[in-house]
This record gives C-alpha cells, structure tokens and sequence, in this order.
C-alpha cells in the first residue's frame, strides 16, 4: 500500500484488508459494504485524498461497512466490476454490485450519489460473463 493514510483506514480505523482469502467472506456478510480500490498512490495520488474523505463518508452513511482492497487482489475487482479509473469505491448490497464512484469528488457529489447508489437494486456484476445480444435477422452462423 506505500501510503500512511490508506495504512491509517487498516491499521488505526480497523478497515478489514481484503485479498483472495476473505473477500467473498466480508462481502457476503455485510448488507452495504464499500470497497476502496487505491491501485499505487504514487501513481494515483487522488487515492490519499478517497482515504481521507472515506472515513466521513462511512459516518455520514452508516450502514456502510468499508474495506480496503489489497494492491495485489485491486485487478480482480477491477475486472469483476468493471472500473478503469483510479481511485474507486465500490458500492456492494449483500455481496451484489450496486455502482461505483471514481476519482476524487466534492462532498455534495459524493453525498448524492451515495444516496442514490444505496437505492437501486443490486444487480450482475458488469465484469462478469459476457453480454449475449440476439438479431434475429442475422443469418451467418452457418446457415
């Protein structure tokens, strides 16, 4: 991790630091959890700034339970839920994807999207299988 204030979230506030072993654990058995993808704040210095504004918004939005994902485990989240940018925070109803929120962003966005985010359904994980699309006037498989 390299950063004293993403090690802060892990090593003062408790944030559980999730790898191969106990991510699908910690996701299953919190009903909101968020997940701070930070990949390398030496490359990505917003990552200092999410890890500063995280812990207020997990006391602004309570039933949030916060994790930090490992540097070596960020890519398979990444592809399991489908993210390009850096820093991201992923938002989880009972271990299903709900949307994410990328890069720094002012508290009002942050607020609003939060609320609007723990709204919606749960859904497919977007990085997850591959989309099947039908047309139904398309006769070249072989036919």
């Amino acid at each position: 991790m390299a950063s004293p204030l993403i090690n802060r979230l892990v090593d003062e506030l408790n944030y559980p630091l999730l790898n191969a072993d106990n991510f699908d654990a910690f996701i299953k058995s919190n009903k909101y959890s968020v997940l701070f993808c930070t990949e390398q704040p030496a490359r990505f210095p917003e990552s200092n700034d999410v890890a500063v504004i995280l812990p207020e918004l997990v006391n602004r939005f309570s039933q949030l339970t916060p994790a930090v994902v490992s540097t070596e485990f960020e890519k398979k989240v990444q592809g399991r839920y489908n993210f390009n940018v850096w820093p991201t925070l992923v938002f989880l109803k009972e271990g299903r994807f709900l949307g994410c929120i990328s890069k720094v962003q002012d508290w009002d966005m942050y607020r609003l999207e939060i609320q609007s985010i723990l709204g919606l359904e749960p859904r497919r994980d977007p990085g997850i299988g591959i989309p099947v699309v039908v047309n139904p006037s398309s006769t070249s498989c072989g036919q």
